[in-house]
């Protein structure tokens, strides 16, 4: 194995060996907005950097995934120096045999069970994928492609598969068809509008071939959403954070707010305190049914950090009049 071959994850998110579970959180949150392909149009480096940081932080933000990272680590540290007289290649590190894996891609992309990766064919992107035997767990709902009746798991004889396919969240949003490579054979997939994080999709007959009965099981597709710079989930609710300035929070306002369709208008009640929401009825994610959930506005109060002389001078003069004071009430709090 090639010492190229390893991709230092840790150095990638700018945390340390020992880094808290936390600190990759907040290592993976700026890289992402950094080079986010909203950030970064038409720039092929950040698309790639934002790739990376987002294969890194799913496998040091999983424990389990990120304890066999660490030890094939030690494996390639080990294959790239030389085993000591008398190892093989079949050495064992943790009741894992590393050996098997041909390169670093390899074992990330089993260790992930997804694509393997994009190429492009005529213009269209292809994936290739692994897959692992077994039957996958809690299946969840594609409106509009074959329920899940029927299903038969290893011990019927019949073998399914199942990977992962990234999505960006317009891609999610809007639908997409991919085009999915399964060794020499290409196939069509559709996925709907509105798939999330965790939703699967069944392609029957697509799975792995039982080779003592020649059936044919089926590939199950779970959808990843590439995390958005803007947008997030709560439950069915689309998320987003949007800043406002002090005036406007005790004056009230009309400021645009981004939604997947676009920017709307949003009337803020004057007194809106930070880190209230507002609801916007029917602008959130494709739900069964063909409804629309809602998006929820966090409003957050941010004061200037450099202030004209100006504007000094008015703020001092409305501390010198100002009535109002939100810790009046403290001074009964008592023990």
């Amino acid at each position: 194995m090639a010492a190229t071959d390893f991709k230092d994850y840790y150095v990638i998110l700018g945390v340390s060996k020992t880094a808290t579970p936390e600190e990759i959180k907040q290592a993976f949150r700026k890289l992402a907005r950094k080079y986010h392909p909203d950030v970064n149009p038409n720039n092929k480096q950040a698309e790639a950097r934002f790739k990376e940081v987002n294969e890194a932080y799913e496998v040091l933000s999983d424990p389990d995934k990120r304890k066999k990272y660490d030890q094939f680590g030690q494996y390639w540290k080990q294959a790239s120096q030389g085993f000591p007289s008398g190892a093989n290649v079949g050495v064992d590190m943790g009741g894992f045999d590393f050996s098997q894996y041909g390169s670093f891609d390899d074992f990330i992309n089993e260790l992930l069970g997804r694509f393997a990766g994009g190429s492009s064919r005529g213009g269209r992107q292809t994936y290739s994928y692994r897959t692992t035997t077994g039957a996958p767990s809690g299946f969840g709902g594609f409106g509009g492609f074959s329920d899940f009746s029927g299903y038969q798991d290893v011990g019927s004889g019949v073998q399914d598969s199942e990977a992962t396919i990234p999505l960006t969240f317009a891609e999610a949003f809007s639908g997409v068809q991919k085009h999915l490579s399964l060794g020499n054979e290409v196939i069509d997939v559709r996925i709907p509008a509105g798939a999330k994080a965790g939703s699967r999709l069944r392609v029957r007959g697509k799975g792995q071939i039982n080779p003592m009965t020649q059936q044919r099981g089926d590939l199950y597709l779970k959808v990843e959403l590439v995390p958005h710079s803007f947008f997030q989930f709560d439950g069915d609710n689309l998320v987003c954070e949007v800043p406002i300035t002090p005036d406007e929070a005790v004056l009230g306002a009309s400021i645009e707010v981004p939604t997947p369709d676009g920017m709307v208008n949003v009337k803020l009640p004057n007194g809106i305190r930070s880190g209230q929401s507002l609801r916007l009825r029917g602008k959130g994610w494709p739900l069964p049914r063909g409804i629309r959930g809602d998006q929820l506005v966090k409003v957050v109060i941010v004061p200037p950090k450099d202030i004209s002389q100006q504007e000094r001078e008015y703020y001092e003069k409305i501390r010198a009049i100002r009535t109002y004071n939100p810790r009046g009430h403290l001074q009964q709090i008592r023990l």
